[in-house]
């Protein structure tokens, strides 16, 4: 007999399905508010305000497209960075993010919601954050029958560390909305081929030209789905629905994609973009091939497909080698390639391997953004294998390519965490569903039927269990309240480890230090801001900012001066002859700032303070960078000692010693310590007890904490035109003054 409860009138029939689509829509808006409130962090602690290097230049480009509109933004060229080549920036940045913000701004303000675009650019990615929680639920259900598998991973992608490091408040980057866009298009994918429906292959493929307009991550998309499609077809489950839904994803999305000027005809041209119109063209094969097997015997067909299959295949190929040799077709990036090979980028391209967020992904990293997730991971890929479906083999195929990626490129652990997220909520609801309803008499499986008769008569039978169909579940109440107990206290430690990792590690804003004084109260750095400030208050409009690429996204945003290289780094040589001048000694350096017109060089230094994200710690990727265009003036082996160290003591190499980095970083740095005491706090080295002198630049501001240091370019008389050295010719008007004074008589200034 069955064991009634009170709680049946609310758990049979279709008041019981509204109960529970009722609790799961609480349950998700819950989960949304939970996402968007564990990016607040930086907010509350701080201020309302854009973080990190990129944001800058989204936050510069979104001010300026809702000023002047959308087609002034898609024609405009900016003359303020990269002096003096500028920059055509509206052909070579993804615009999603920043139409994306304009429309909420003018959404808001014909609703007369003034809010400012300042606020909205802070506070998108939180909102974003809120959307995928709600897009990963609508994923990880496709995959299991289980309403707790999608509850879970939803839960799961909202707080996880992983994706929190690029969605907090103020970090307006390109992520802020492309991961939500990332998981959703997989969504619609899934659910075109469940279905063979076009509708659900077109609106794959608008958010897919979403995704394009956004991130250029979207080449993962690109190649994940062609490479589902294939695997597929090897696996013999070509039909009609997979026909329908990749070439709707294709045809459109291709399309789509081609929109976005910055992409133009690369899905057409780009080796990065083949394997999609390379599986496009097989799908054709493969149903043509299909068409015919219905048409003609057995045998013929046979020979027809080997000899009409193999030409075509040598042909496309001949074909795929003739244009991609002769350049209608762009070979494989370097970018590529350094997915591939961890050392290709240091020997061929510096500048990417300068990047931090490109270095290879220590293990410890894999824990601290991902926690408890990264061990239930593998036990959802293999769940997948036990039931492989289509939606599972696409599970399987993006953990295995995400997971490798995410080894390769510290950045890629982005793309690694949604199919974590995945995989680690399908174990979690089979664990917990196994414990929580196996054997409950008024148990209610997946798809609504009761099995309430089936358990009565179960356990009317207990003591005559069938050796042909035996019991199967968990029974015990006390192994049951065991590992719910266990699978809840683990919960309980993922939440307050990302709790506590988001509010310490992925929640300070670059341009604003924190510390703690022997109090243990907070003490803010601000001297970046104080050195925009400066910038913007004492300097002509039009003065010319030199420094690393790092600081060029910042300075034109927040002190909007023109800069030579920023962060987009599109011109290698220029960042290089910024390297040379850095690196070199004054005397090589002076004609280098001369014939960019700078007037104001910046560096970061943090001997002082500590702080190691300084210009010396990166100093030697500048000297790397410059070497590969100057090899024969700038050496990298100049700058270690004969023992290989890189040191910046007594010890130090002439070459480091006399560089226009090494001067400017500790000019008058000795004079804070007593005589012969001056130490670099960050490199643990006791420095010179003769600081350097400097003579073709004047210091013109030194922040409070000395992290930022500014010099005047010396406006240096007699700077001949075929740019004589620096010195020789300082020296020369040094005489010239001399003598000009004993005879009284004044010396002009020559052009």
């Amino acid at each position: 007999m069955a064991i009634s409860t009170p709680l049946d009138p609310f758990l049979s029939g279709e008041t019981s399905k509204k109960t529970r689509t009722l609790l799961r829509i609480i349950i998700l808006f819950t989960i949304a508010a939970a996402a968007v409130s564990a990016r607040l962090f930086s907010v509350i602690r701080f201020e309302s305000i854009i973080h990190e290097f990129d944001p800058w230049f989204n936050f510069r480009a979104t001010k300026y497209l809702v000023k002047h509109g959308f087609y002034s933004f898609w024609d405009w060229f900016d003359d303020r960075t990269w002096h003096p080549l500028g920059r055509v920036t509206g052909g070579t940045l993804y615009p999603g993010l920043m139409v994306t913000s304009g429309v909420i701004y003018h959404i808001l303000r014909l609703l007369s919601l003034p809010v400012d675009i300042r606020n909205i650019c802070v506070l998108l990615a939180p909102a974003c954050s809120g959307l995928t929680a709600l897009a990963m639920y609508l994923l990880t259900s496709e995959m299991s029958s289980s309403p707790s598998a999608g509850l879970l991973a939803a839960a799961f992608m909202g707080i996880t560390p992983g994706y929190i490091s690029r969605s907090v408040a103020g970090s307006y980057d390109n992520e802020a909305i492309a991961i939500f866009l990332l998981v959703f298009t997989f969504y619609l994918w899934i659910k075109a081929v469940k279905n063979g429906s076009i509708m659900w292959g077109s609106l794959a493929a608008l958010f897919y030209g979403y995704m394009v307009s956004a991130w250029g991550g979207y080449v993962f998309i690109t190649n994940l789905i062609p490479l589902h499609a294939f695997t597929l077809i090897l696996m013999g489950r070509y039909s009609s629905r997979l026909y329908i839904s990749y070439t709707t994803w294709y045809a459109l999305g291709t399309l789509a994609s081609m929109q976005v000027p910055f992409v133009g005809f690369l899905p057409i041209r780009s080796s990065d973009h083949m394997a999609a119109l390379g599986i496009f063209g097989l799908l054709q094969l493969v149903g043509f091939f299909a068409f015919l097997r219905d048409q003609l015997p057995g045998k013929q067909f046979q020979t027809l497909l080997v000899a009409l299959g193999g030409a075509i295949f040598a042909i496309m190929f001949v074909a795929l080698v003739a244009l991609t040799v002769s350049g209608t077709i762009a070979p494989w990036s370097g970018r590529f390639y350094s997915l591939w090979d961890t050392g290709y980028a240091k020997i061929h391209i510096p500048i990417i391997a300068s990047v931090s967020e490109h270095q290879p992904t220590a293990w410890p990293a894999f824990f601290f953004d991902l926690n408890m997730l990264i061990w239930l991971f593998p036990a959802g890929v293999y769940m997948c294998f036990r039931n492989l479906r289509d939606e599972h083999v696409f599970v399987v195929i993006y953990a295995v390519l995400a997971s490798y990626f995410a080894g390769v490129m510290v950045r890629l652990m982005l793309t690694l965490t949604p199919i974590v997220c995945v995989s680690a909520a399908l174990a979690l609801s089979h664990v917990l569903d196994t414990y929580l309803y196996a054997g409950t008499p008024t148990e209610k499986p997946a798809d609504g039927s009761s099995v309430t008769s089936k358990a009565g008569k179960a356990t009317a039978n207990l003591s005559l269990r069938s050796v042909r169909n035996p019991l199967i579940g968990i029974y015990s109440l006390v192994s049951k309240s065991l590992i719910t107990s266990m699978t809840t206290g683990f919960l309980l430690l993922f939440v307050a480890h990302c709790t506590w990792v988001t509010s310490n590690a992925y929640s300070s804003p670059s341009v604003v230090l924190a510390s703690r004084l022997p109090d243990g109260s907070q003490h803010i750095i601000d001297d970046y801001r104080e050195a925009y400030y400066w910038l913007r208050q004492n300097t002509a409009q039009d003065a010319k900012i030199m420094s690393w690429w790092d600081y060029g996204y910042q300075i034109g945003g927040m002190a909007d001066r023109p800069t030579l290289v920023d962060n987009n780094t599109w011109n290698n040589t220029h960042i290089a002859t910024v390297g040379k001048a850095m690196s070199s000694r004054e005397e090589v350096s002076y004609p280098i700032l001369r014939q960019h017109d700078v007037d104001y060089v910046l560096v970061v230094f943090g001997g002082l303070l500590g702080y190691s994200g300084d210009d010396i710690n990166k100093f030697l990727w500048m000297v790397r960078i410059a070497e590969g265009i100057w090899p024969e003036q700038v050496k990298e082996r100049d700058f270690f000692t004969a023992r290989g160290e890189y040191r910046v003591d007594e010890e130090a190499t002439p070459t480091m010693r006399n560089s226009l980095m090494y001067k400017m970083s500790y000019y008058n740095f000795d004079k804070l310590f007593p005589a012969g005491q001056a130490q670099d706090r960050v490199r643990g080295s006791s420095l010179p007890a003769v600081g350097p002198e400097l003579n073709i630049l004047e210091e013109a501001f030194t922040s409070e904490n000395w992290i930022i240091r500014i010099y005047k370019v010396k406006d240096l008389d007699n700077v001949g035109r075929d740019h004589q050295s620096a010195v020789a010719f300082e020296k020369g008007h040094k005489k010239k003054r001399k003598a000009g004074a004993k005879k009284g008589v004044r010396v002009l200034r020559e052009d």
